[in-house]
Parts: C-alpha cells; sequence; structure tokens
C-alpha cells in the first residue's frame, strides 16, 4: 500500500491530467444515470458522449506520456467511437424533434 501514498506524494502535471481523465470518463456513468431516472426509461444523454470524448482523450494523453501500449490502443479505439457518435448526433439533430431531441424523439 507504500506505493499508492507515494504515487500520490510525488503528483506530477501529467498524474493529475490522467487522473482527470478517470473522473471525467468515469462521470458520464452518473450522468446517464440520472438522465434515464428522469426520463424513467434507458437513455444516453449526449452529456454521455462528451464525457466519454473528454475523458478518453485525457487518458490517452497519459498513456501516451507513461508509454503504455494497451493502454495506447484501448483509448484510441474509444476515441473513434466517441467521436463517431457524437456525428450521428448532430448529422441526426436536424431530423429531431424540436423539443425532445434526436434521443427522445418519437
Amino acid at each position: 500500500m507504500a506505493w499508492f501514498v507515494t504515487w500520490f506524494t510525488s503528483i506530477t502535471l501529467m498524474k493529475i491530467v490522467g487522473l482527470a481523465g478517470q473522473v471525467v470518463f468515469g462521470s458520464r456513468f452518473f450522468v446517464q444515470w440520472l438522465a434515464s431516472e428522469r426520463m424513467k426509461r434507458s437513455v444516453i444523454p449526449v452529456a454521455f458522449w462528451y464525457l466519454s470524448l473528454i475523458g478518453a482523450v485525457l487518458t490517452f494523453v497519459y498513456a501516451i506520456y507513461i508509454e503504455e501500449p494497451v493502454f495506447i490502443i484501448s483509448q484510441a479505439g474509444g476515441l473513434v467511437i466517441y467521436s463517431r457518435n457524437l456525428y450521428f448526433v448532430y448529422r441526426d439533430r436536424k431530423h429531431a424533434h424540436p423539443l425532445l431531441g434526436p434521443d427522445r424523439a418519437a
């Protein structure tokens, strides 16, 4: 457990970037849960994709910094998926209900 304390006592800007990436990425589940509770059904709000993308970018930068190929490859794949989903959201907005958005159109 000493390694855990040592890791935090030697905090650097890049460690903060990595931690921020994980916090942002993890917060997307909270946002999705709240949106689903509000709608009383399972929904994925646009904020979920933004949090996914921002968290993945920060984590990807940290993965490059620590030179961890497994981490780099997994985050790179996510970046493509999250970007593509945001593209779909904005492409479909022109066909969405003006008040409900693309996820909630009837």
